[in-house]
Parts: structure tokens; sequence; C-alpha cells
């Protein structure tokens, strides 16, 4: 199989890769290596993936229409997971007319190449951001979505509905995968738990939002994949699904398991709640575990303590 992975240089992309090598995936990543988190993290990622096997690495932007329009020439993708986009919910607020570009008019691009050469699968990397400031909990695939939040809320709706668009009339099969707060070993640093273990460890103060009573449910690495090559292995004509874990944790429980697993306290400074950032998250995985026997296994307490493990040894 011919699989394509856009963001392949990065968190869920660079574990997505190894997977694919292992199975014997004839692979292509895209990545650009932007600056928005240090690329020397996406360099030593794909340095980790090589070792898995051989696969083909273009250095380019979804923006970059004559670029993809060669690779898809060249490399002719049977299945593209589209994981790359301008990611964060506080980013976004600060330059939305960068995530707009990347995030809608990239998703685009894939999408109008995709259906020239019939692409059998694309399977898109949305996110629980979309549900906004949602009510009802758990988060349903089918509640309405009228509140997003934060302009990167809103461009990864917009693809959703851009992917329905292209399998509406192109009958292109599609499938949106709303991920809730992946974690572990190379999560971006920016995201809570590498930060707070980053801050705990230097013996600097973490700051806390939303007074610590945020909620979120957080979903270890392995569980996402998990999701991922199944529906790659069972592809659908047009689905949408959430991959989550299924549980919520409020943000001072996360800092206490941090706490637990580093051996070490944490400096908290206690702040209010974010422009952009949603009170609580939590993923309906029936639908998922219905369609794909999605079944997260790997409890928060574990995971922590596994992400803690790879940043001793890696920092």
């Amino acid at each position: 199989m011919r699989v394509l992975v856009t963001g392949g240089a990065g968190f869920i992309g660079s574990h997505l890769a190894e997977r694919l090598l292992e199975r014997g995936t004839e692979l292509t990543i895209l990545d650009n290596f932007n600056d928005f988190y240090s690329p020397l993290i996406k360099e030593k990622n794909i340095e980790a993936i090589r070792k898995r096997g051989e696969f083909s690495l273009w250095r380019k932007d979804l923006l970059d229409k004559e670029t993809l329009k060669q690779l898809f020439k060249d490399r002719r993708p049977e299945v593209i997971v589209h994981l790359a986009a301008y990611a964060g919910v506080r980013p976004s607020l600060e330059n939305p007319s960068l995530y707009s570009d990347v995030n809608v008019t990239g998703t685009i691009n894939l999408l109008e190449l995709s259906r020239q050469y019939k692409v059998r699968s694309f399977i898109f990397g949305s996110s629980s951001s979309v549900y906004g400031v949602n009510s009802k909990v758990p988060f349903h695939e089918d509640d309405r979505l009228s509140q997003p939040i934060s302009p990167y809320a809103s461009t990864k709706r917009a693809a959703e509905l851009l992917c329905y668009t292209y399998h509406f009339n192109y009958k292109l099969p599609v499938t949106s995968l709303r991920f809730f707060t992946v974690y572990g070993p190379r999560q971006r640093p920016e995201m809570a738990i590498h930060k707070f273990t980053r801050l705990i460890l230097e013996g600097e103060e973490i700051p806390v939002y939303h007074q610590g009573e945020s909620q979120r449910d957080y979903t270890y690495i392995d569980d996402i994949l998990q999701g991922i090559l199944a529906v790659m292995d069972h592809p659908f004509d047009c689905e949408t699904l959430n991959l989550g874990n299924s549980r919520t944790v409020r943000l001072m429980e996360l800092v206490q398991l941090i706490e637990s697993a580093l051996g070490k306290s944490a400096k908290i400074k206690l702040m209010p709640a974010q422009m952009g950032d949603v009170p609580i998250t939590c993923a309906d995985i029936s639908r998922a575990g219905e369609k794909i026997n999605y079944q997260p296994v790997t409890p928060i307490e574990e995971g922590v303590k596994k992400f803690v493990e790879w940043y001793r040894g890696n920092r």
C-alpha cells in the first residue's frame, strides 16, 4: 500500500510512520519543518523513523501546489493520512490568517489532488476543539457544532466540511478523526504534560489556568494509533469518529500525577481561564467502538509514567 502521511515528522505523524514501516508500507512523508517549535525535534523524529525502514521524505509545504502535484505524480499515494496543520488554540488567536491558510487552503490542495488521482482513502486528523463550548457531555459525533471558540477550532471544522464536500461531489472516501488531547513520547513541548514536566524538573513555576478546574480527555498516543490504523485497514465511504479515552481528568489532578511520576513537587501559580480554552472535553467513543472496535487501553496514570520515563531519557 502506498501511503502519504502529511505532518509525518511531528508527534502523531512520526509514531504513525514507524508503525506503517513495520507493516511494510510504501511510505511518503510530507512536512515543512516549520518553526512553531524547534525543527530539531522533528529532525530527531525523522532519525527515529529511519531506523524502522526506508521512506520518501518531502520537505515541502501544503501551500506549494506545484510540489504537491509532483509528489502525487511521482509517488501515486493510495491512502492519505492528513495530520499536517498549525496546531494550538491560543496561538491561533494571534495569527488566524496563517491557520486559515495552512489548515483550510492546505487541506483543499490535498483534497483536489486526491480527487484527481482517485485516492482510495483520505483520513483527516481533526480535533475535539470542533465541539467548542458544548454543555452536552460526553461529546458525540452528531452533536451540533455551532460554537467553536478559536480560529484553530474553526479551521478544523471547515476542513471536515470540505472533506464531506469532496465525498459528496466526487465520491472521495473520507474519514475525519476527532483526536482528544493526545499525549505521549514526542509530544509537542508547549503541551501541558510536556511543559509541566519540564518546568517541575527545572524548579520553575507552572501556570495552571482555569484555577486548575478545567477537565480534559487525555488520550495516549498508542490508543490514537490503534484508531488510525483500524480506519486504514477498513476504510469508510464517509465517516466521522471520536478517538479519545472517554475519561475526564481535572488539571490539578494531572499536575499531581506528574508530581508523583517525577517524585518532585510543583510550584503552582493558579491562573484564570485563557481566551479560546473550553472548560471540558470528553469523548463519546461508542461509534468508534462499534465501527472499528476502538478500545483505548492506557489509563492516564500509566500514560503519564510512560511520558516521564521517555522525557528523562530524552531531555
